[in-house]
């Protein structure tokens, strides 16, 4: 008789193939088949939604674990959260951001990125900049993603000086400036009519060996 652990397998090598609709199938028997779902079947088959860019069904999976009292991890709003971004339904992937925050599911570097992502692409960049703040309090470390996000996220507000205050801070870390975080610079200082900061951003550029 076929448990919870043969479905998860069955679930997880559809989600590897980026077969959404066979992942959610098979989830389909196995509630049908009386076999309760558990965190890694709901997350397996939301984060086989992600890959398969199905937002909605994604999103609907989540509301589904929550009505079935199966607690949700940070793995299961990444893929949720993601699946949303990618398919520029920005407004959903910030709700769901902070559904996890409200169900005090604890967000990782790759759940913050997905929503500095939302951000950028809804042009909140004041949403985009507190995710950035919460995440340096919250002891999280950025990454190149994290920069890159918040700066496009600046430079669609043309934000010109949160744009250089952020590349002032990345510059204090380890991470290397790449051309995303200094042609967003450059632009945000063109959008915002500071050209002469936008030369010193593409003499930065040029003098870090960076090509545009």
């Amino acid at each position: 008789m076929l448990d919870c652990r043969h479905y998860n397998l069955v679930v997880g090598a559809c989600a590897k193939r980026h077969e959404w609709p066979d992942a959610l199938q098979f989830f389909g028997v196995m509630t049908h088949s009386e076999v309760e779902p558990d965190t890694i079947t709901f997350s397996t088959a939301i984060s086989a939604c992600e890959k398969g860019s199905a937002w909605e069904n994604a999103s609907h999976l989540v509301s589904v674990m929550a009505q079935s009292r199966v607690e949700a991890n940070t793995i299961t709003f990444n893929s949720a959260i993601s699946a949303c971004e990618k398919c520029d339904e920005w407004n959903k992937a910030l709700q769901l951001f902070a559904l996890a925050a409200c169900r005090y599911v604890k967000a990782d570097t790759i759940t913050v990125n997905a929503a500095i992502s939302a951000c950028k692409k809804g042009a909140e960049w004041q949403k985009a900049l507190h995710q950035f703040s919460v995440m340096t309090r919250s002891r999280l470390a950025p990454n190149a993603i994290t920069f890159n996000a918040t700066f496009s996220a600046f430079e669609k507000g043309h934000e010109w000086e949160e744009a250089l205050c952020l590349f002032g801070q990345m510059a204090q870390t380890k991470l290397e400036s790449d051309t995303i975080s200094f042609n967003a610079t450059i632009s945000a200082c063109e959008k915002g009519g500071e050209w002469e900061k936008a030369l010193q951003a593409f003499g930065a550029l040029a003098h870090n060996g960076v090509k545009s």
